[in-house]
């Protein structure tokens, strides 16, 4: 049987596929944090994006907007705004499930 890989599984093998490959990112973690003592998850940071990619890339002064997902995952209706947005300000937007989706954007 084989094994289904995890998204931070997927997002860390194009972390370190990216960074092998010498390009200027940064992977972002705008994921809210539970906080045990209160019994509730924390606010995201004040201007900070609900659907915002889990990676941003600069290459050749184009902005690469990354979101990683898993075979069956989903993009949320923020990230799909968030991916129109992207495209309508010139960026590239790639949902990646896999290195090779990277390499097919000509990463």
């Amino acid at each position: 049987m084989e094994r289904k890989l995890k998204e931070s599984d997927i997002q860390a093998a194009i972390c370190d596929y990216l960074s092998l490959k010498g390009y200027l990112f940064s992977r972002t973690n705008n994921s809210p944090i539970y906080d045990k003592t209160r019994g509730a998850f924390r606010a995201l940071p004040k201007h900070t994006r609900r659907g915002w990619p889990d990676i941003c890339l600069l290459h050749r002064g184009t902005f690469y907007a990354i979101e990683v997902k898993s075979a069956s995952g989903k993009q949320s209706p923020e990230q799909t705004q968030l991916e129109t947005e992207v495209v309508l300000s010139g960026g590239k937007y790639i949902v990646a499930r896999s290195i090779d989706d990277i390499q097919s954007a000509g990463l």
